[in-house]
């Protein structure tokens, strides 16, 4: 794990860039504190090096458009760049230009002088820029892919060797490259930590009639990133069978099952779920991070008026909010960070979900297990008896879970939970549709959400680009915001930094809060239309809305709002 002297701590502090709360949140999850504290948007990228730059007077670089010298890489060893978080960059003479993300490690910059016999040059990086400079100037990953590719082609079929370790440290699992463990447990590991590195939220081994392909999803779009001998699907699959305890002898049943692997000091829980297709077995893995979620309202991007209308809802004493949308939207980790919000010592807070995706302390997580008769509705039923205040509950899906969510809600209970609809105003009919009273529906709900996850352009490659007035005004500008409008989008190349012109993704969410009005209208059987309308003029903003005003801004690209949202 790389060490961050005490003196950036303090700089952060009395810079108001980070508050030392935020610090400590940051080192108890494990791993780097200031990659913690990027990836949950508690500190930004430029305001760190800002603020180390002018400080240390030492000059930042972008590694994007930097190319290491061989004769550098000589000076350092590969196992020293990453354990310190380090990249050297030159070498002239005894002269070393190395890159670094805390230039105040004075006991490090004496250890590299002796090692390395030069005088060092420091320059400063932002730390996940570093950490892929790293990778890609040592380039490990992909000639120990290619060694065991080699080997599986040399060997044909290939066994599998059982390891009985449920939870094992992915790096010292992978390292060895020597080890005497089979190519395909050293594959398995590999693609699992080429995609963390990645920061894939899924990963799909697909079997063909001749061919493999392994390929992971990275901020919502899929890449192809391997393409194995079809030879070894049958040892890979196994091996995924073993490492979440399912049946290796059964090939033509749907299997589901969840293994851990430990990545950078965190624990980090994975959900296996194997197919039966034609030409073998299809395995996809979600990857559950808990270290990559951000659990501050504050920070998931949302407008001021949504950020408004979900504190509102989650401060009452009951009721119940819902959080609508696709599969992959992101609505389980808005309702983690509502949890969040309200989980203080004096609150019981008790969720029901199917499965945990995430775990956190100080809440109390019932897991859904129907072979075992533990339904959402029964589950429900129970925790309705262990004097809850506040009930997550992961999805409803049925009547009975709805009826019963509901009536929690009438009772004294503050209740969250999610639905599948298209939009905010659709939810209530969908409640309806599911046989609630449309007076219970009325008297029950606080706010309604309906959220989509955009992909975000990449600041550093992003370019200006142009399109006629009749077309923006065709879905969603307003005449008076063309006047100076300078849309960007993506650079279909990409960069160093980024998947194609995009990197990460933020949360496009509108918020419907239920007034007296609109609660009468949904006892009156108003239409779907007529809701939204009125919603509108009390000022709801819109999906579509929303996301045009993140183009507006600069964040995202056009044609990324179009895909996600539909006109209103």
């Amino acid at each position: 794990m790389v060490r961050v002297s005490a003196k950036i701590k303090r700089l952060l502090v009395d810079a108001g860039l980070v508050s030392d709360a935020d610090w400590g949140s940051a080192k108890e999850k494990g791993g780097s504190v200031l990659e913690a504290l990027l990836s949950s948007g508690t500190l930004q990228e430029d305001g760190l090096l800002e603020a180390l730059g002018r400080a240390s007077s030492i000059a930042p670089v972008d590694l994007t458009r930097c190319t290491p010298d061989p004769k550098a890489l000589e000076a350092i060893p590969q196992e020293s760049c990453i354990e310190h978080g380090i990249l050297p960059l030159t070498r002239n003479g005894d002269i070393l230009t190395i890159a670094v993300t805390d230039p105040f490690d004075v006991l490090l910059l004496d250890d590299l002088k002796r090692r390395t016999e030069c005088q060092i040059r420091q320059v400063v990086s932002q730390p996940a820029a570093l950490k892929r400079a790293i990778d890609r100037a040592f380039r490990t990953g992909e000639q120990q892919v290619e060694s065991l590719l080699g080997e599986v082609k040399a060997g044909g079929e290939l066994e599998v060797k059982i390891d009985k370790d449920k939870v094992q440290d992915l790096v010292e699992a992978t390292a060895d490259v020597k080890s005497e463990d089979a190519p395909a447990v050293k594959l398995v590991n590999l693609i699992l930590l080429n995609a963390l590195k990645d920061k894939a939220s899924d990963i799909h081994i697909e079997p063909g009639d001749k061919t493999l392909r392994v390929r992971v999803r990275v901020d919502g779009a899929m890449k192809l990133v391997m393409t194995p001998p079809k030879s070894i699907i049958n040892a890979l699959i196994s091996r995924l069978k073993i490492m979440a305890q399912l049946d290796i002898a059964e090939r033509f049943t749907p299997q589901d099952g969840k293994f851990q692997i430990r990545y950078e000091g965190r624990t980090i829980d994975l959900r296996l779920s194997i197919l039966p297709v034609v030409g073998g077995e299809k395995a996809v893995m979600r990857i559950l991070d808990g270290g990559n979620l951000a659990l501050k309202l504050e920070t998931m991007g949302y407008e001021t008026k949504a950020l408004e209308d979900i504190r509102k809802a989650i401060s009452a004493s009951y009721g119940m909010m819902l959080v609508t949308g696709p599969t992959g939207s992101g609505k389980s980790t808005t309702l983690y960070s509502c949890v969040h919000e309200v989980a203080t010592p004096d609150v019981n807070v008790v969720t029901v979900e199917d499965p945990v995706e995430y775990r956190m302390d100080g809440i109390n997580q019932v897991p859904v297990n129907p072979k075992r008769g533990m339904t959402f509705a029964g589950a429900l039923r129970s925790i309705l008896r262990q004097d809850p205040d506040v009930i997550l509950v992961g999805e409803i899906r049925d009547t009975e879970t709805a009826e019963i969510a509901v009536k929690a809600a009438l009772t004294g209970h503050l209740v969250l939970s999610t639905l599948h609809t298209n939009d905010a105003a659709s939810t209530i009919t969908r409640l309806i549709d599911m046989k609630i009273d449309p007076f219970m529906v009325s008297c029950s709900l606080l706010c309604i959400g309906a959220q989509r996850l955009a992909r975000k352009l990449c600041e550093n490659c992003r370019q200006p680009l142009e399109l006629p007035e009749k077309e923006l005004l065709s879905v969603g500008f307003l005449p008076e915001e063309l006047p100076g409008l300078k849309l960007m989008g993506p650079n279909p190349g990409g960069c160093g930094r980024c998947n194609q012109g995009y990197r990460g993704r933020f949360a496009i969410l509108e918020t419907l809060y239920l007034d007296d009005t609109l609660k009468r209208m949904i006892v009156e059987g108003r239409s779907v239309h007529d809701l939204k309308r009125h919603a509108v003029e009390q000022g709801m903003i819109t999906l579509r809305r929303v996301g045009l005003l993140n183009v507006m801004r600069g964040r995202t690209s056009l044609e990324e709002v179009l895909r996600v949202t539909m006109e209103d």
